[in-house]
């Protein structure tokens, strides 16, 4: 088998983002949950190799399920981490060209804040809010996605992302999602956002 997908480090410490978000839920988090993506990633990936080897037989729909939430879920967090900073940092409202794009795509940014917000919220289940940047209409846009496999295409890159997973905030927020997503906008890093868009529009 080739390379495989591996857990980042955390850009701060498991406390960084208290009161926000606790040193206790950040270290299951990206200790328990992440980790086991990575390794059901890598555990489908070996399975396919081995199909192709003709060392076992699979069942061709359920692996590659297993993979794209697996693999969602890695990518989706390896985002997620530098999405956020310690309060001090985090936070605020945007600077650089994210602001411009923002104010163009949404009006301003308190009707993007308001919009991603209610995306959110309203995300039916388990899954994600994310913003992404669409290159062929030159935009920004919103999605929710259930659960953590992709359901956008490749080609629009996503610039922020907040997990509304109840692993996500449920051992300080308890069924309080509403609450979780308005203490999160105070550890966003805008100047991860913001690079993440000078990339995208290259």
């Amino acid at each position: 088998m080739g390379k495989k997908y591996e857990l980042p480090q955390l850009p701060y410490g498991y406390n960084a983002l208290e009161p926000h978000i606790s040193e206790e839920i950040m270290k299951l988090h990206h200790d328990k949950h992440h980790a086991g993506y990575v390794n059901g990633a890598n555990a489908a990936l070996e399975k396919l190799e081995k199909a192709r080897n003709g060392e076992i037989q699979i069942d061709m729909k359920a692996v590659l399920r297993d993979y794209s939430f697996n693999f969602g879920g890695h990518i989706l967090h390896s985002v997620f981490w530098p999405n956020m900073a310690p309060p001090g940092k985090g936070g605020g409202t945007p600077g650089g060209k994210i602001a411009d794009e923002i104010n163009k795509s949404f009006g301003s940014f308190d009707k993007f804040k308001a919009q991603f917000s209610d995306a959110a919220k309203t995300v039916e289940g388990s899954g994600w809010a994310l913003l992404l940047y669409d290159s062929q209409i030159d935009q920004l846009v919103l999605t929710q996605i259930e659960k953590q496999n992709f359901m956008h295409l490749p080609e629009l890159k996503i610039l922020l992302g907040v997990d509304v997973w109840e692993h996500a905030y449920y051992l300080q927020y308890k069924n309080d999602r509403g609450k979780y997503v308005e203490s999160w906008w105070n550890v966003i890093d805008w100047d991860d956002v913001d690079k993440r868009f000078s990339s995208a529009e290259k």
